[in-house]
């Protein structure tokens, strides 16, 4: 096989698989923006129908709230009478 000067073998090759990593990796931020978009505007649309939130479901901003209070009643922070009493507040 013949080579061209100043072109080594293989370069088509490695050029090929950069430009698929580069089209991939594009793909992919294209997907997930367009998947956060539509999570957007899912959200909108619940909130303006009052769906967002049912009174008795947990939001994971209270699920945070609660693990946070329960690693301070373990390190010794809160007392346990504490924690119930701010668990208490935060669920429904």
């Amino acid at each position: 096989m013949m080579l061209r000067s100043g072109r080594r073998r293989g370069t088509g090759l490695a050029r090929t698989m950069a430009r698929t990593a580069l089209v991939a990796g594009t793909a992919q931020t294209v997907a997930g923006r367009v998947a956060m978009r539509q999570q957007a505007a899912n959200v909108k649309k619940d909130a303006a129908q009052g769906t967002a939130a049912s009174p008795g479901m947990l939001t994971d901003e209270v699920v945070d709230q609660l693990k946070k209070l329960a690693e301070l009643r373990d390190a010794g922070v809160l007392s346990d009478k504490e924690f119930s009493a701010k668990k208490a507040k935060l669920l429904p």
